[in-house]
């Protein structure tokens, strides 16, 4: 049937010409999408300079800055420093921040640093915020030490710039331990009550470009001035929409709920060195750095400026780049084009029916039969991601964030090819090309719809593909010259090049290997698009051979993906190990959460014997263990101030870590529905707790960056009785355990939250007798 659509001489040639468009197309629209050339010291004073910033990155990014860490004080101090020296009013806010997930309690001294620059005519408060502490494992350049010190670099640039609103520079603590600091600075400081229009930055690996991935709602004021205000605009409103439908956290989420308005700033490539101690200053990208700071510089001179009132809307909009053009519209326009794309995909396939192309039943069958490919797209990339962790097991620490993934996302897209081949050739003879093409259509058109209900931003990216498409088979349909339906076909399928391969490279940098299924599922889609292309490319007869040669070229991506995608000094191996005393028992362990530990934590645990380990310390029966020499370290306190309620559910105690500890861990052997943190000169916080913890003792509380003179706990522990609390204190590193050998090249510590630390544990029984206060 597509035959006597494309009878064209030497018809092959002309599939191949399409197919060279649509490569073409993708690969403009990457190169569009790429990130910016730092600028020297030398950039003329008004411009945002990498290397200007640079030098900031090199005087505090260099070691680990976890909330509580002597290295995070250091950081404090030069940052409010360099404010102050650039003319800014600067204080420390110093709270409590709380927060809370399943069965947990997390509580933080946090310290802020709140710099503030008035304006001259203000009608409201611009927000830029980043955070200066850093995971435990690593010295976070990139998370997110580099959009601080491009905070300095654009106040620095700013000077004398005399902006019409008033500017506030927040630079937040403790964000790793669940987003501490800008809780605290909603809550109590009088610049987060009042609200503003929110700069947010972050990163999640070390290089890309600086993408804008999410906005508060109502957000059409906002898009307009970062499409306009901004040198080299990226990201687009799938992001948007994706990020509100995952549980995921930055500062920009407590801020946003309290009332903040604003945009959230990250880049994502490089993403197996993020949270790990390649997260430095060598591994990171400085276009990356030079991206964040122009975008933020712009940003702060176009806000700065606004009349911030007049940006507010009642609706979101949709954005996205076309050959380096940003394109917006209001979402009052995405149910309207998601109908008109059902409706000319549906216009298409009544013309091919006049044409008699198709048969209806024909063209049912091959609608119903298009959720093939990408169903199965999915599941052979899922399969892919079991393959790789069966034949090496640290991939499965690393979340699917490979050092060099390029070669398996090659295996994706064979794959998916695979599965499209597996699907339309099967059927090509019995229901015809055209049955096939137009059918499968009604999947990104119907799709469309969907996200046009549940996610509108994110409608564009299957409605377009499905409306041009549509338009461009219409028109090689009505064409009477054979080239010009070949021309016709190939423009309409230019949008999805444009926009698909784009959205799955962006589910590679963001989601991994470990969900391939999500790029693959578009892919697939992306594949369903350009059927008419595909089809000129074919001969009449395809041999059963080609499913089987794109199935051997998967095989052999994998192959040479785990030939190259080796460990070794320049691309780190992660292991988790921690020392564990029992102080109650004098005795010590070696634990790590490895799968299969390699040969330098082998050293260190040698079984699976949990058994010496303290109560309610274990998580699960996967842990290694190994014997540890015991050491001489301060131990953490409970005392029992009172129990009180009805059934002696509210318990008030008072713990101490140890002056060396940075932070203690109360394990609960009974869940809590809540629990309230007090510490000397610091508001008290409660937050309420739902669900129990899985793999260990059911409640537990967290207070990162303890005082000396320690907290006070309150947690409500309903018809618990007599229970026992394990409390833990932890300190950074291992240098006082006798014989500890630091890791070789080729190795750093894993991600887990519980790794790297000295634990430091006693445990301690609750009468179920209601004591007096």
């Amino acid at each position: 049937m597509m035959a006597k659509l494309f009878d064209v001489p030497r018809r092959a040639l002309a599939g191949a010409c399409a197919l060279a468009v649509l490569a073409g197309v993708i690969m403009l629209t990457a190169m569009a999408n790429s990130t910016m050339q730092p600028l020297p010291a030398s950039a003329p004073a008004g411009e945002f300079s990498a290397e200007r910033a640079l030098r900031h990155l090199e005087r505090f990014a260099t070691e680990p800055r976890p909330i509580g860490s002597q290295a995070g004080d250091r950081a404090r101090d030069y940052l409010a420093g360099q404010l102050r020296e650039a003319g800014l009013d600067v204080r420390v806010q110093r709270a409590i921040g709380a927060n809370s997930s399943t069965g947990l309690a997390s509580f933080g001294q946090v310290e802020n640093i709140v710099a503030t620059a008035k304006g001259a005519d203000p009608t409201g408060t611009v927000v830029i915020a980043a955070h200066y502490d850093s995971a435990a494992m690593g010295p976070g350049a990139s998370d997110d030490a580099a959009a601080v010190a491009a905070m300095v670099e654009t106040v620095r640039a700013l000077k004398g710039g005399g902006l019409r609103n008033d500017l506030v520079l927040l630079m937040t603590d403790g964000e790793e331990d669940g987003t501490l600091g800008a809780q605290a600075f909603v809550r109590e400081d009088p610049l987060g009550r009042k609200g503003g229009v929110l700069l947010n930055w972050e990163a999640r690996g070390v290089s890309g470009p600086s993408l804008m991935f999410e906005t508060s709602s109502d957000n059409a004021g906002l898009v307009e001035t970062f499409a306009s205000a901004v040198p080299h605009p990226r990201g687009d409103s799938t992001m948007v929409e994706m990020y509100r439908l995952l549980p995921n956290n930055t500062d920009f989420t407590p801020m946003s709920k309290s009332g903040f308005t604003g945009m959230n700033f990250a880049y994502i490539e490089g993403s197996s060195r993020y949270h790990t101690a390649d997260d430095s200053l060598a591994h990171l990208d400085r276009g990356s750095l030079q991206h964040h700071g122009s975008n933020m510089l712009a940003l702060a001179r176009a806000l700065g400026n606004a009349d911030l009132p007049a940006l507010a809307a009642d609706h979101d909009v949709t954005y996205f780049r076309v050959f380096g053009t940003m394109v917006t519209y209001s979402n009052a326009l995405v149910w309207p084009l998601a109908g008109l794309a059902a409706a000319a995909v549906a216009g298409l396939a009544l013309l091919a029916r006049r044409r008699r192309l198709i048969s209806l039943p024909r063209l049912a069958v091959g609608a119903v039969s298009g959720v093939v490919p990408p169903v199965l797209a999915a599941v052979l990339a899922q399969g892919l991601w079991e393959v790789l962790v069966a034949a090496r097991p640290a991939y499965d620490g690393m979340g699917g964030l490979l050092h060099h993934p390029r070669t398996f996302q090659a295996a994706v897209v064979v794959l998916s090819v695979l599965a499209l081949l597996c699907w339309y050739l099967p059927l090509r003879r019995r229901l015809g090309p055209a049955a096939l093409a137009i059918g499968a259509l009604a999947w990104p058109a119907g799709l469309g719809l969907l996200c046009a209900q549940v996610a509108p931003g994110a409608s564009f990216v299957l409605t377009l593909p499905a409306l041009f498409c549509a338009l461009g088979g219409t028109a090689a349909i009505l064409l009477r010259d054979a080239v010009w339906r070949v021309a016709a076909a190939t423009l309409g399928a230019v949008m999805a090049a444009t926009l698909l391969p784009g959205l799955a490279g962006n589910a590679f940098d963001g989601m991994g290997l470990a969900l391939g299924g999500v790029p693959a599922l578009v892919l697939a889609l992306f594949g369903l698009t350009v059927l008419p292309i595909v089809e000129l490319c074919l001969p009449e007869r395809v041999p059963g051979l080609v499913p089987l040669a794109a199935a051997g070229l998967a095989v052999m991506l994998v192959g040479g993906g785990l030939a190259t995608d080796g460990f070794d000094a320049d691309d780190p191996r992660r292991t988790h190990l921690a020392y564990v005393l029992d102080a109650d028992a004098r005795t010590a362990s070696w634990v790590s959460a490895d799968p299969e530990p390699p040969a330098w934590t082998r050293t260190y645990v040698s079984s699976n014997d949990t058994a010496k380990l303290p109560p309610g310390y274990a998580r699960g029966a996967s842990l290694w263990t190994g014997p540890a020499p015991a050491i001489r370290a301060a131990e953490p306190r409970v005392t029992v101030l009172s129990r009180d309620g009805d059934d002696g559910d509210t318990v008030r105690l008072r713990v101490t870590a140890g002056r060396a500890a940075r932070s203690i861990t109360l394990r609960i052997e009974r869940p809590i529905t809540g629990a309230t943190a007090a510490a000397a000169g610091m508001s008290p916080v409660r937050v309420d707790v739902t669900g129990t913890r899985a793999n260990t003792w059911p409640g537990e509380i967290r207070f990162r960056g303890l005082p000396d003179t320690g907290a006070e706990i309150t947690v409500r522990v309903p018809q618990a009785g007599r229970f026992r609390v394990t409390a833990i204190a932890e300190s950074d590193g291992f240098r006082q355990v006798p014989g500890f050998v630091q890791r070789p090249a080729g190795v750093v510590a894993a991600t887990r939250e519980d790794g790297d630390l000295v634990a430091v544990t006693r445990t301690y029984t609750v009468s179920a007798r209601p004591l007096a206060g």
